[in-house]
């Protein structure tokens, strides 16, 4: 099989519109391959793998299957399936990954495209020429990089160009134009920068093999590179060829000279590609850096479309596949931040593509785990980078704010939300918090803060009727806009509390749920039964977010009344302590605390030797 994933003739293409759904499924061969869900323009729309494509592809139509909104959202879509039967899981995973790249379908992961981006290419000639380039064309030339700094490339180059005498011009060198002296040397071979091939100077095999020895620099095989040429050159001066010898000695102190600029991070020498993503809202950045032979020769990136509700395991399979579709050197290890569900299918892969085995592993603790987590650290950043990028257009909104309106199905994007929350311990003290989310983040300059007036003892419900009503009155009576969407925390009874008051109001059309805690379950009115919300949707960790900072905001507010009435109660409860006298003790002492353990003559200087007498005497504390 060839590393491009060659796949076997046998394509099913069920489109055909006599031929029932059930029938369709049935006639599906239980054999690896790769299926396609199409719409009814014939757009695809998701491509998948399968070890059997019969069992994999019936499990989209099982009434059993686990529910998913995305999954319901493509199937809601597809109108045809079409499967292409591969000899192997291998082939059926490089078919998949070049499917993807060349048809980006919008229900899977996508890698936006990296050709922007410059490439060091060696290329398929009898005397190669070597140079930066942004396009890749698929003639057997050799390809290094993408390199993500131009920087970069141009002093990788450079060095190649100081240390090996590669020709710089543009002609196509062959014997035939040897023989026929079709080209003339130019300066380059003057000042010893070029071998002079196109005057047959130099022969086809030693250029070539120089041109081997560009390779392994710029996969960053410097070290085994240089042991070959130490050896050599040795053996040249001990047949007394000095000035051959003197020719690898340079070209010896140039490589370690260009060896010495890239960093080592790990003292095994053996290669590596470390692999770690971010992922946050539909985006995801990954990132991958190159160890050769202990030094890091290189970082790339991707950054990812369509990623929500996209498990670890399918983000990472996603990057590993695209990158090692157009990768020209394959390492002996890989390492992940996570296990991947195909790790078996790939690492055959990959261990093909390298003609000798690949490990793949995710480890959890020592060098190996602190070059992933390094990794995860870029791949952060980078997103990070993309998320400001985005913020400064204009009509930009967070993709959490968009999947909120999608997975709860409403007529405008919720930009602005207000939450509502009530605490208590067992009725005393009750307050309510109102926090405002402005396009997914705290606006805390809107906060507000209730006290509970009109319920006594603990009636979350009527509780949540007082505040609704009290914020909500002030706002019509001030003819002010309402929010895009309302959220209290807590079940079908608080949110049936909090609609009862906004119809009497007149908001009878508000957008308003209940976020129940114990569940993470989202309530609408009206529905007996919660809102089918994955557990990883962007949507429901933007509630999550609002509701636990209305939460942390009606405690902090509680706490504050009940550590403010506990302190002064206590002292009130003493005979000749009035407000005025518990302020001053507690200016004086701190707390009820440092009152407790003051001594008499402490005392005495703040209220008196009386009052002191009494408040020894209260705290029952003994006369040091």
């Amino acid at each position: 099989m060839s590393g491009r994933g060659e796949q076997s003739s046998l394509t099913i293409n069920i489109t055909d519109e006599e031929v029932t759904l059930q029938q369709k499924l049935q006639n599906l061969p239980a054999a690896p391959g790769v299926y396609q869900h199409k719409d009814a323009a014939g757009k695809v729309l998701y491509v998948g793998k399968a070890k059997n494509l019969r069992s994999r592809v019936r499990q989209y139509f099982q009434k059993s299957r686990s529910p998913d909104p995305r999954i319901e959202r493509m199937l809601g879509k597809a109108t045809d399936i079409e499967v292409i039967v591969t000899d192997s899981e291998v082939e059926a995973l490089i078919l998949e990954a070049n499917l993807i790249k060349s048809l980006k379908p919008r229900y899977n992961v996508n890698l936006k495209d990296d050709k922007s981006y410059p490439y060091i290419v060696i290329t398929n000639e009898p005397y190669p020429r070597v140079f930066v380039t942004r396009h890749i064309r698929r003639d057997g030339s050799r390809y290094f990089g993408p390199y993500t700094d131009v920087k970069n490339v141009r002093a990788a180059l450079k060095s190649v160009r100081d240390i090996f005498l590669v020709r710089s011009c543009n002609f196509f060198i062959d014997d035939e134009a040897i023989r026929k002296k079709k080209y003339k040397i130019c300066l380059d071979y003057h000042i010893k920068k070029c071998g002079g091939p196109c005057e047959g100077l130099v022969s086809e095999e030693q250029y070539n093999s120089m041109i081997d020895q560009v390779a392994s620099v710029l996969r960053g095989k410097s070290e085994t590179l240089l042991q070959s040429l130490r050896t050599e050159m040795d053996d040249l001066a001990a047949r007394m060829r000095f000035e051959e010898a003197a020719v690898l000695r340079d070209r010896i102190r140039g490589i370690e000279a260009y060896s010495e600029k890239q960093k080592a991070v790990d003292l095994d020498r053996t290669d590596r590609d470390i692999f770690a993503f971010a992922a946050e809202g539909d985006d995801a950045c990954g990132v991958i850096f190159k160890l050769r032979d202990g030094k890091m020769i290189g970082r790339q990136h991707y950054y990812m479309t369509h990623v929500d509700q996209k498990s670890d395991s399918e983000i990472l399979e996603s990057l590993l596949q695209r990158f090692y579709l157009e990768a020209e050197y394959v390492p002996r290890e890989v390492f992940l931040p996570a296990p991947v569900e195909n790790a078996d299918s790939i690492c055959s892969w990959l261990s093909e593509k390298r003609g000798e085995p690949v490990a793949i592993s995710a480890p959890t603790e020592g060098e190996e785990a602190r070059l992933v987590r390094m990794s995860a650290s870029n791949a952060k950043f980078l997103l990070d980078e993309l998320k400001i990028q985005k913020m400064k257009r204009a009509d930009y909104v967070p993709f959490g704010v968009q999947s909120l309106q999608r997975d709860l199905r409403l007529e405008k994007l919720p930009r602005r939300i207000e939450c509502f929350d009530i605490s208590n311990i067992q009725g005393s003290d009750s307050v309510a918090s109102m926090v405002v989310f402005s396009d997914g983040k705290p606006r805390k300059s809107e906060y507000r803060k209730f006290k509970i007036q009109s319920v006594r003892g603990p009636d979350d419900f009527a509780s949540m009727q007082e505040v609704v009503r009290r914020r909500y009155a002030r706002v019509k009576e001030e003819q002010a806009e309402m929010p895009d969407l309302i959220v209290v925390d807590g079940g079908k009874g608080q949110l049936s509390s909090a609609v009862e008051i906004l119809t009497g109001l007149g908001f009878a059309e508000q957008p308003v749920i209940g976020l129940a805690k114990r569940l993470e379950e989202v309530f609408k009115p009206g529905q007996s039964e919660p809102e089918l919300i994955p557990k990883t949707s962007g949507g429901l960790k933007l509630l999550q977010q609002i509701r636990d900072e209305a939460h942390r905001f009606a405690v902090t507010f509680h706490r504050s009344l009940r550590t403010k009435r506990t302190l002064q109660t206590e002292l009130d409860l003493i005979e000749g302590i009035g407000k005025k006298r518990s302020k001053e003790l507690l200016e004086a002492f701190g707390s009820v605390q440092g009152v407790k353990f003051a001594t008499r003559e402490q005392l005495t200087e703040v209220v008196g030797e009386k009052v002191a007498q009494k408040i020894r005497d209260y705290f029952e504390v003994e006369e040091p």
